[in-house]
């Protein structure tokens, strides 16, 4: 988007020619905000005539041919620096030098602010859509997969059993911190920089709340330089938008690296086979949305050392700084779509991850617990576990530890690695489990489904936990959609009031 113009045609043909013009040209980025412009346009005339600036026929005269610039369509536009540029002279083309006078008490500088401005917003409220109805997908998954268990994991090494909700869940609650980032970019981007000029406002007598009042604005910028030549607004959308990026790759990074261990079974929606080897399925949907956020990060790195130590107040910089913006939420958005589709479509093995839950002696943490909830430092009760389970590797994993053991109170499905404990506990304090502990209650912990349930705290995996956790989700979930919903009612209600505005000149 170019620098400010005073709108007269003789300063248009002294710039005209030569072969930077096209360089110049923002025409191929601009369709994105072409509806935004005829809005300002229309806002700005009806404002204009309500202030007197202009007569009621000169205005009516104005919308009329917007509104056929309009209907021809982007394409139809003459050649220009701008969108803006282009707009305007077709209006002028169409009813003569009167058109001009849409250009009054403003510049290009606060006209295109106002449209990225006016053209962000709608992108960020659908950027919240997606990224709701996301979180929406994996709080079905939470509710569907409470009870279902299934290995966790720190360092890529199995860590402690948990649920696919608890997993779910975890992701749900980054994605609830990035939905008010969100709205708080949102917030500071819904304001309108309108009525500003080129940035040291105007002679003439506007009304910048009217205006801000017709585009749908929540205000206004109120210093002239800052509402001109600002955009932290775009910065801050960017970094939200990043962040977005971030939480899906990490949620992609782990629904591929589950898929790979038979943990999740993604629908053929979201896969594709091998154009060579048949047996394949490939999660690459998911690849995709994990590479989304490079390019987010990227963008913002771009758009942050565009912005770097611009002076004050306009910089044609600002033309190649907007693009990352509308590049970043296009990407981010259909990412996010995606990865909600891969969620609310997979299915989770219950009886393959309750298998694998237990491996690597990941109950270690739990029966650790159960041996200090006797009063045993947990100090001495980590160091008896961590033995057993330095024991039970040593016996290539079948456990097969003096059978002398066995016989003291030491029995059940998990025998094999209670004895791992049991021998751990004589070598540690010289004295067997039974005297130590239960070892039923040891046997439990041992058992991935039993020491889920233990771990019932708030927050925690439990199918218990993780249904309380649920109900605040459900009403978090509920108050952001609703917030979201009013935006958009609010933005829609001040189309229709400018729409009504405009006919009464017609």
């Amino acid at each position: 988007m170019s620098g400010e113009s005073d709108g007269t045609v003789v300063r248009r043909d002294r710039f005209s020619g030569g072969p930077a013009r096209s360089f110049l040209s923002s025409m191929d980025a601009d369709h994105r905000i072409f509806a935004a412009d005829l809005a300002v346009d229309r806002a700005h005339v009806v404002m204009l005539a309500e202030q007197g600036v202009v007569d009621d026929d000169e205005a009516a005269t104005i919308l009329s041919a917007l509104d056929s610039v309009e209907d021809a369509g982007f394409d139809a536009l003459p050649e220009g620096e701008d969108v803006h540029e282009a707009i305007e002279t077709a209006v002028v083309e169409r009813v003569g030098p009167v058109g001009g006078k849409m250009h009054t008490a403003r510049s290009r500088n606060d006209e295109v602010a106002t449209c990225i401005r006016a053209r962000l917003r709608e992108d960020v409220l659908a950027a919240l859509d997606a990224v709701i109805a996301l979180r929406t997908a994996l709080a079905d998954v939470a509710e569907a997969e409470a009870d279902t268990v299934m290995p966790g994991y720190t360092h890529l090494q199995p860590a402690q059993p948990t649920t696919v909700a608890h997993w779910a869940l975890s992701y749900e609650g980054t994605l609830a911190r990035d939905t008010s980032r969100l709205l708080d970019a949102f917030g500071r981007t819904n304001q309108s920089p309108l009525g500003a000029a080129a940035f040291a406002g105007t002679t003439f007598d506007v009304d910048r709340e009217r205006t801000a009042d017709l585009l749908g604005f929540d205000g206004v910028v109120a210093n002239s330089m800052d509402a001109s030549a600002s955009r932290d607004f775009l910065l801050e959308t960017v970094a939200a938008l990043s962040s977005v990026a971030v939480t899906c790759s990490g949620l992609a990074e782990d629904v591929v690296l589950f898929a790979n261990r038979g943990f999740v079974e993604l629908s053929d929606d979201y896969s594709s086979t091998s154009s060579i080897m048949p047996q394949k399925k490939n999660p690459d949907t998911l690849e995709l949305v994990r590479a989304t956020a490079g390019d987010a990060v990227g963008a913002y790195t771009s758009l942050a050392t565009t912005l770097k130590g611009l002076p004050r107040a306009y910089n044609r910089d600002l033309q190649r700084a907007t693009p990352h913006a509308w590049d970043t939420a296009d990407d981010v958005t259909d990412a996010v779509e995606v990865a909600a589709g891969a969620v609310a479509t997979a299915e989770w093995p219950a009886e393959e991850l309750e298998a694998a839950a237990g491996e690597g002696f990941s109950t270690a943490t739990g029966v650790a617990d159960a041996l200090a909830a006797t009063g045993m430092p947990f100090r001495t009760a980590h160091e008896i576990v961590a033995l057993a389970a330095e024991q039970s590797d040593d016996a290539d994993g079948s456990n097969a530890l003096p059978e002398s053991h066995a016989s003291d109170g030491v029995s059940g499905e998990h025998s094999a690695d209670l004895v791992a404990v049991d021998a751990a506990a004589r070598e540690v304090t010289g004295k067997p489990l039974s005297e130590l502990a239960d070892p039923e209650v040891v046997a439990a912990a041992l058992d991935p489904v039993t020491n889920v349930a233990q771990r019932d705290s708030a927050g925690g995996p439990a199918p218990d936990a993780v249904r309380d956790a649920l109900d605040d989700v459900r009403v978090e979930l509920a108050a952001d959609e609703a917030e979201v919903a009013d935006h958009e009612e609010a933005l829609a209600a001040a189309a229709d009031d400018l729409a009504a505005e405009v006919a009464a000149y017609e």
